[in-house]
Parts: structure tokens; C-alpha cells; sequence
């Protein structure tokens, strides 16, 4: 990694104090048209100019090849050729993203890399009604100070479109799982399918949520109709699911807030995010989650709802 990137990237760990801000730090980078697109530092590792690739058969569309990087062989991605960008015979980019993120580590190839800024969630919204090459691929934009738009990737996106989407294997039903109901919240499509067919297959009923905002907004809502009622609410609801990263309100925040509402006693609080390194779970231990747990492995996932759910519906 040269000094340009090593100085983009340098001190990552130190932002781990962004944990409940509500606040993020993207890279900025282009794929050779005039849009910017961004991804959250914490989602990479390293940037270094495009490395010898080697070539591989079979490969899924996209994936320019293998490389290997300190002991590990991981495959390359043409950002471009996945998102139906790329003209032909145009250049597959001249720098290299190394991305950690749902337990893969991964090379994205971008034209160039630009540079990182700090953007507040609340001015982060959901992609709707923006014309966005590859906007299938994109989970949220925002705006830099001079107007110009950056589209977010959606890297599980990304992911399950080149090399499939998790499987949902055989999951035992929750005893008692009728009478269980989770809220969760997910940003992303893809995560929000796999997350029913999880909860599905446990047998717990479910509501949810697009983005942290709108979450806060209806969990109010259930808590106030509750307290009108007489009831407590972890009688009707018996755990709540949260991403980390969503537009409008991060997953850290919202924990927060429930976390400080007395009306959410006794109802635990999952944090379900693809940033899984260890400096992710303390930002979500610091802010009050029950549980942690890296995206995507269903199995898991289940087997950490389970005893919560148990517990919170027998109470």
C-alpha cells in the first residue's frame, strides 16, 4: 500500500468513537463514469493499486481472478462489471479495494479512490426515486457540501448477486414460537429476505423496519399504544433485531434510545450487522446490544434468538 492510501486509511481503529454519534466515514471512489460512490471505512481494510490477477476458470461474471494477499487467496471484483457500468474494453480500474465484510474478504476494483469524509446518518437517506447507474446496487445516498451526490453501496448485494445468497438451511422451530414476536430492521433487501426466512423457520411472528428512523418512529408508536393500554409492552413484543449501519439512524443510536426508554425493559436487543471485527462488538456492547451476531449465517443467527426468545416470552 502506498503513502497516499496508507494515509487514507490510517487510524481506522481510532473511529470506533463514532459508535452512537450517528455518524460514519465513507471512501469516496469513482468507476469511471462522472457519479461518486462511497462505502463505509469500516468495511475496508486496505487500498493499494490494482495487483497481477490470476486468472481462474469458472469464475462467476464479475470476478476478475484471484490474488493472494499475506497468506490468503482472495477473489477480485470488477466493480463496474457487476453493477452494468462498464462499456466494453473499458479498463478495469487502477486501484483496489480490500473489503472485509459478512465473513468474506474480497478485492473490489474501482477506477480510482478519492478520499474519506464523515457524513451524519440523518443525512443519509434511502435510495428511492434516484436515478443511480447500478442502483439495484446501491443501499443509500448522500450529498457533499458542493451538491454532488454519492451513492452507498450495498455490498451483501454485491455479494449475493456474484456468488449466491446465503442458504437457509434446516433451522428446529422454536418451542412456543407462535406466541413470540421479534421487530427487526434491515436497510438492505437481501438481508431482510434472509432474516424471514430465519424468523420463519424458528415460527416467531414478525414486524420490521427499512432503515433506523422509521424503526425508532414505529417501536414509539407500539410503546405509547401499549402504555395506553396498561400493559407492558415486552408482552406483545419479546425482541427486537437491529443492522448496524441504515440510513437516517444507525443500529447504535437506535439501541441506544431503546435501551434509555424504560417502556423496552425486559426486551433484548440483537445487533445483526456484516461488520463483524472485533472493534464492531464493542461498539455494540458500548451501547447497551444483548447480543452480537456477524451477518450471514442463519444458523447461528437462530441459535442466538432462540434462548433470548425463550427467555423473554416465558417471563
Amino acid at each position: 500500500m502506498d503513502h497516499v492510501d496508507r494515509g487514507l486509511l490510517e487510524a481506522v481503529d481510532a473511529r470506533t468513537k463514532l459508535a452512537g454519534s450517528n455518524r460514519m466515514e465513507i471512501l469516496l471512489f469513482s468507476l469511471g463514469t462522472q457519479e461518486i460512490f462511497g462505502i463505509n471505512v469500516f468495511k475496508v481494510r486496505e487500498v493499494s493499486r490494482t495487483p497481477f490477477i490470476t486468472k481462474a476458470p469458472n469464475m462467476p461474471v464479475g470476478v476478475e481472478g484471484l490474488i493472494s494477499l499475506r497468506g490468503n487467496v482472495i477473489p477480485v471484483l470488477a466493480l463496474a462489471k457487476i453493477m452494468g457500468i462498464a462499456a466494453p474494453g473499458d479498463p478495469l480500474g487502477g486501484s483496489m479495494m480490500v473489503t472485509e465484510y459478512s465473513k468474506r474478504t474480497l478485492g473490489f476494483l474501482v477506477h480510482e479512490v478519492d478520499r474519506i469524509i464523515r457524513v451524519e446518518w440523518d443525512k443519509v437517506r434511502a435510495p428511492d426515486n434516484v436515478t443511480s447507474s447500478g442502483h439495484h446496487f446501491i443501499t443509500a445516498i448522500t450529498e457533499l457540501q458542493d451538491g454532488k451526490l454519492v451513492s452507498i453501496l450495498d455490498v451483501e448485494t454485491i455479494l449475493a448477486s456474484t456468488f449466491g445468497e446465503a442458504i437457509v438451511g434446516q433451522i428446529h422451530p422454536l418451542e412456543g414460537g407462535q406466541d413470540a414476536t421479534v421487530f427487526f430492521v434491515d436497510d438492505s433487501a437481501v438481508a431482510r429476505k434472509k432474516i424471514v426466512e430465519t424468523l420463519d423457520k424458528l415460527g416467531v411472528r414478525h414486524k420490521h423496519a427499512l432503515n433506523g428512523l422509521e424503526a425508532w418512529t414505529r417501536l414509539e408508536g407500539m410503546a405509547t399504544h401499549a402504555q395506553q393500554r396498561g400493559i407492558s409492552l415486552s408482552d406483545e413484543l419479546n425482541l427486537i433485531l437491529v443492522d448496524a449501519e441504515m440510513p437516517e439512524m444507525d443500529g447504535y443510536v437506535l439501541t441506544r434510545n431503546i435501551k434509555a426508554d424504560a417502556r423496552f425493559e425486559g426486551i433484548p436487543v440483537v445487533m445483526h450487522s456484516s461488520l463483524s471485527s472485533e472493534a464492531n462488538r464493542a461498539m455494540g456492547k458500548s451501547v447497551g446490544v444483548d447480543s452480537y451476531v456477524a451477518k450471514f449465517d442463519a444458523e447461528v443467527l437462530a441459535d442466538t434468538l432462540r434462548p433470548l426468545l425463550m427467555r423473554a416470552y416465558r417471563d
